[in-house]
């Protein structure tokens, strides 16, 4: 009897304790999910309420667009913000309800400004039911509108985007304008992340379970930019604004049609400044007439570039075993292919030339001699390897795919053109990638502007990318990084612009412009491109840079070196880089 009841008393105290422990979680529960929800009520949502309450008497549509930010990202990991959303107020009056129009007139203007004209041509549309006179009203102001009470004032709930930092990175960033009644991202990258950066909202009364289980999925997602949420991007302030004065300089000094540059790690792809010249400011896009000029031709346009495919045809030579920095060849200043002439940029014979020649002297001919020597198929199967004539993929809108059709069953003149850069059209940052995999071992990296989505939770998720194609032997690269080396130590202005510490790949390019139609080349016009990496043999960072149609210059040399070895020195000094040598 006594082992039976002790069993019993032990079985009450094992399911109480059972329950204890059951009923103890639910509660630990129910308040982690009411901690949760305050947070996003009080932290997250807080302005949101706090406007709503004020402005409860006002009719809004059932569902709202929430935008979320964009931020640069400073060298210490820092953010900065780059694109936010400003809330506030319209005021808009039903002039037939208006009693005492001085009065009225006198309270909204203390509060915030008021156009009297405007204020008084609303107010002679009697019969019109709403008539908005001022914008962008803090909720200081409104606090004090809604105060006095005023008969025929109607406050209406207003958001609008501001970008703090001005005309920094415009063509990246771009801007929100209206698409019908709608307004939405229409540049940059606030029209490619338009699904990330705006979020519908019906209301704020949310299922909390529902809130968290959004929140849970976005963070585990392997997608973030499925999910809305900032961005954050690679953009660094100090950097871009360093390449934006570079690029003014460029402008005032030598006054192209489009100064442009690229900044990027070659390895990651990561972009740390993108800019173009002539810029504008997203705060004040509508004051722009023309519009071409929000296009950033970095990603949308595509231009023949010039001798900076020199290294890239001589990579490949040296890949296939065609030639080594040791072969030599004949250079007689000009030859024929299909019947027209190809001459060097000053149409003089060299004799027997090294490989090393052709990058110093950016030779013509010898570019012309590896292609032939590798096989012009060989040749076009590089071209389309380094990604030339195809979308990097890079996360702005718009980008342009190059056009290297002429090495398609072209002429031998056209194989021979493609080898130093004429003939073949590519964007900018179709050019930089392809250059890139010189400073990143033979690997193409990816281009790419958004490093992560920040989701409301707090929690950032990075944005992965897919690992690039290999496209030259580790050798090759380095071969042809020891020969451009020596063109910026030796060649490139005489060696005026030589590092001691640090050793720096370089090459220019100039290009004859085509003309419009296929009526050839204008033979007073140009464009100048330039790129280099550095240290050499370890790159931190690729520059790329161009000018369309510079004045009073005839070599890339002459206009872009001063402005690369300027940012060159910058980086050097801003990031702390360790001297190569």
């Amino acid at each position: 009897m006594l082992p039976r009841l002790l069993y019993r008393f032990h079985t009450m105290k094992s399911n109480i304790v059972t329950r204890t422990r059951f009923l103890s979680g639910l509660f630990i529960l129910v308040a982690a999910l009411l901690i949760v929800r305050l947070y996003f009520i009080q932290l997250v949502h807080g302005e949101d309420y706090s406007r709503q309450a004020m402005g409860q008497y006002v009719n809004q549509g059932p569902d709202t667009i929430y935008r979320h930010d964009i931020f640069f990202t400073q060298k210490d990991g820092s953010l900065v913000a780059a694109a936010v959303t400003q809330t506030g107020w319209r005021v808009a009056l039903k002039p037939g309800d208006i009693v005492d129009a001085e009065r009225t007139y006198a309270v909204l203007n203390a509060a915030t400004p008021i156009d009297r004209a405007r204020y008084d041509a609303a107010l002679a549309k009697k019969d019109d039911p709403y008539e908005e006179i001022a914008f962008h009203v803090s909720d200081s102001a409104m606090t004090k509108i809604n105060a006095a009470k005023l008969p025929g004032v109607i406050p209406v709930q207003d958001q609008w985007r501001m970008y703090p930092a001005g005309e920094l990175a415009g063509h990246v960033i771009g801007f929100v304008g209206y698409q019908g009644n709608a307004r939405v991202g229409v540049y940059g990258l606030e029209r490619s992340w338009q699904d990330t950066l705006a979020e519908t909202v019906s209301g704020t009364a949310v299922n909390p379970f529902a809130e968290i289980f959004a929140n849970v999925q976005s963070a585990l997602s392997f997608d973030p930019a499925a999910h809305t949420g900032n961005i954050i991007t690679s953009i660094e302030p100090s950097v871009q604004r360093e390449l934006e004065e570079t690029l003014d300089g460029v402008m005032k000094t030598y006054t192209p049609k489009i100064a442009g540059g690229i900044i990027m790690d070659p390895h990651t792809g990561e972009i740390y400044a993108m800019g173009e010249r002539p810029g504008f400011d997203p705060n004040t896009y509508n004051t722009i007439d023309n519009v071409s000029l929000f296009s950033n031709q970095l990603v949308e346009g595509d231009y023949e570039m010039g001798s900076i495919m020199k290294p890239l045809t001589m990579a490949a030579g040296i890949d296939t075993g065609a030639i080594n920095p040791n072969t030599m060849y004949d250079d007689t200043g000009c030859i024929e292919r299909s019947g027209k002439k190809i001459c060097n940029y000053d149409g003089k014979a060299r004799g027997r030339v090294l490989m090393q020649e052709i990058l110093s002297q950016s030779l013509n001919l010898g570019v012309t001699f590896i292609v032939d020597t590798m096989g012009h198929t060989i040749f076009g199967n590089y071209m389309h390897a380094y990604g030339l004539g195809e979308k990097t993929g890079v996360d702005v809108p718009s980008e342009a795919m190059g056009n290297i059709r002429a090495i398609d069953h072209g002429y031998d003149v056209d194989y021979a053109s493609a080898s130093f850069g004429q003939g073949v059209a590519v964007t900018g940052v179709e050019m930089i990638r392809a250059l890139a995999a010189l400073a990143n071992g033979g690997v193409l990296p990816r281009p790419h502007i958004v490093k992560a989505v920040q989701f409301e939770s707090g929690i950032t998720r990075e944005v992965s990318l897919e690992q690039g194609r290999r496209v030259l032997k580790p050798d090759s690269v380095d071969a042809v990084t020891t020969m451009l080396v020596r063109v910026y130590d030796n060649a490139l202005l005489k060696g005026a612009i030589k590092q001691e510490h640090y050793s720096i790949a370089a090459k220019t390019g100039t290009a004859q412009i085509a003309i419009p139609g296929g009526g050839g080349y204008y033979t007073d016009r140009y464009l100048h491109s330039f790129f280099g990496y550095f240290p050499a043999h370890d790159p931190k960072f690729i520059i790329f840079l161009f000018a369309v149609e510079p004045h009073g210059v005839e070599y890339a040399s002459a206009s872009l070196a001063h402005p690369f070895d300027s940012l060159a020195r910058y980086l050097i000094n801003y990031y702390a880089i360790p001297p190569d040598r």
